[in-house]
């Protein structure tokens, strides 16, 4: 055995304690080794470092069945426990056994000393790795349970999030930028905003979330995002952004970069709360071998890395140990979830990339993320986009299909409001009803919620395309269950405008798709 154990020795006679570590030694054992032979003693050098314990039965002022009852009475130890006796009969072995004992072996009969601590020891491992697996495989099945959860709870909750917000807009718009009303509809904006960053959290954590991935330029998204992270950050905060250059792009969704980036400052801010340092970078690096066998789940190749560095509290090597464990969180009750690192390394992975972490007491925290990079220079705009007022209207007829009324009646007011004449229905099989018996301008673009009852956006679209191929679909959902998508990717060719979405994202996607070309728009043939 390489590694170095600790042995305790619980023998009256020096002699004998010496007899064992030669034998050790002779059996290729690397070891520290104490000698104890009173109780006091005994319980003195129980701690968590120790690797086994041999033990004499009979002593003048102790024996071994009262040390391995001290021993068993520590539940968080599992020391392996041996006696070696000079005389010991077979019934007091059976006891020693059953009440816990690793094994038991006559002084005379040393050289089983070797064989013995090795099945102990190795028994020890394996008791240790099956409690592993059971930890693992209880924090799957929670796992399984929050996503199960997340994903019911989600579609109704950001269907009520997008009334909330889409309502709030239209407010927003009536009374005009200068009403003494505005500062209330801002708040409700940005509780409503919060609320939907909380659930979608919860779905990129149970992997409910669909990766809408794109061409960006990571310059242009944390020169985007500025403005929006100085707010973030305390006055006694300096921030500097270090742009890199020709750093090249990556294939991500904008949101879930964005997201990443937000909780990896917040994180930061929340390092400092005395003031610090806060250093944003972005650079062209290139993992090579050594990189990669120090990193498990990375591959060798060239990536674009994203950087947040504080000059915080640091952390210590267990709270980097559970940093990324979901609900793990060092903020006080109320002050953080326990999901936002969870998610930044979900985001990361799905995009093909990784996180790498260092931190020193004192010193503060450096985050690394790493996403590959590719050759391709058409690259999606992260700059906001235009209110619904500035977009250009239309006179087309649509179909909305949604079963929440309260989002029904809302998409139709907000569409109708931009000139079109717009048809509803509640679910798929109505929708089917609606769209035959309309005998007026043939139905454009078909507006739909994925999962409802009686029949789901999916087979209803695919439904009206055997007889309009041309038919333009737009689904809309808060949690997809892979209906339109396997493994929380869009399948080719879908168009997908997640909930909650406010009036400005919906008349504006609503006519990006209807000046698009049929094929752009078109759903992808089964398999």
């Amino acid at each position: 055995m390489s590694q170095s154990i600790q042995i305790l020795i619980v023998e009256d006679n020096p002699h004998d304690a010496e007899l064992l570590v030669r034998e050790l030694h002779r059996s290729g054992f690397i070891f520290d080794w104490k000698r104890v032979d009173t109780e006091a003693e005994f319980l003195a050098n129980l701690n968590p470092g120790l690797h086994l314990v041999l033990s004499d039965f009979e002593m003048p002022e102790f024996n071994g069945l009262r040390a391995l009852e001290l021993l068993k009475q520590q539940a968080a130890l599992d020391i392996p426990f041996i006696i070696v006796s000079g005389t010991i009969g077979e019934e007091t072995a059976v006891t020693a056994i059953k009440q816990g004992a690793s094994d038991y072996l006559l002084k005379d009969r040393i050289v089983r000393l070797g064989p013995a601590v090795r099945r102990a020891l190795q028994e020890v491992e394996e008791r240790a790795e099956r409690k592993q697996l059971e930890a693992q495989f209880i924090e799957a099945q929670k796992m399984e349970v929050v996503g199960q959860l997340a994903g019911g709870v989600a579609h109704d909750f950001n269907n009520v999030l997008a009334v909330i917000m889409g309502y709030d807009e239209l407010i927003e718009q009536a009374l005009g930028p200068d009403h003494p009303l505005q500062k209330y509809t801002e708040e409700i904006r940005l509780a409503t905003e919060r609320a939907a960053g909380l659930t979608r959290q919860l779905l990129v954590f149970s992997r409910k979330e669909v990766v809408q991935a794109v061409v960006l330029d990571p310059n242009e998204v944390v020169e985007s995002m500025d403005k929006m992270l100085r707010r973030l950050i305390d006055e006694n905060v300096e921030m500097t952004v270090v742009y890199g250059k020709q750093i090249g792009t990556i294939r991500a969704d904008s949101g879930y970069v964005w997201q990443v980036l937000m909780n990896l400052v917040v994180n930061a801010r929340d390092a400092m709360p005395n003031g610090g340092k806060l250093v944003v970078e972005t650079s062209a690096v290139r993992l090579d071998d050594s990189y990669v066998a120090a990193h498990s789940g990375t591959t060798p190749g060239d990536y674009v890395m994203l950087s947040v560095t504080d000059t915080g509290i640091g952390m210590t090597e267990e709270v980097k140990g559970r940093l990324f464990e979901a609900f793990f969180t060092t903020k006080p009750v109320g002050k953080g979830t326990g999901l936002g690192l969870t998610t930044c390394q979900t985001i990361v992975r799905l995009s093909g990339g990784h996180i790498d972490v260092s931190s020193e007491l004192g010193q503060g925290t450096t985050f690394k993320v790493y996403f590959p990079r590719i050759e391709q220079s058409s690259v999606v705009t992260t700059t906001p986009s235009p209110k619904a007022g500035n977009l250009r209207r239309g006179t087309e007829t649509l179909l909305v299909v949604e079963d929440e009324p309260s989002l029904r009646h809302l998409a139709q007011g907000v569409l109708k409001a931009q000139g079109y004449t717009v048809l509803t229905a509640p679910n798929g099989q109505d929708a089917l009803r609606v769209a035959d018996e309309h005998q007026g301008q043939p139905v454009a673009l078909v507006i739909t919620d994925v999962i409802m009852p009686r029949m789901g956006g999916k087979a209803m679209a695919e439904w009206l395309q055997t007889t309009n191929p041309d038919l333009k679909i737009l689904f809309t959902s808060g949690y997809t269950q892979d209906a339109i998508a396997h493994h929380g990717v869009l399948d080719e060719g879908i168009e997908f405008l997640p909930k909650p979405y406010t009036p400005a994202a919906l008349t504006r996607k609503v006519r990006a798709l209807l000046d698009a070309t049929p094929s752009k728009c078109a759903m992808s043939e089964k398999p």
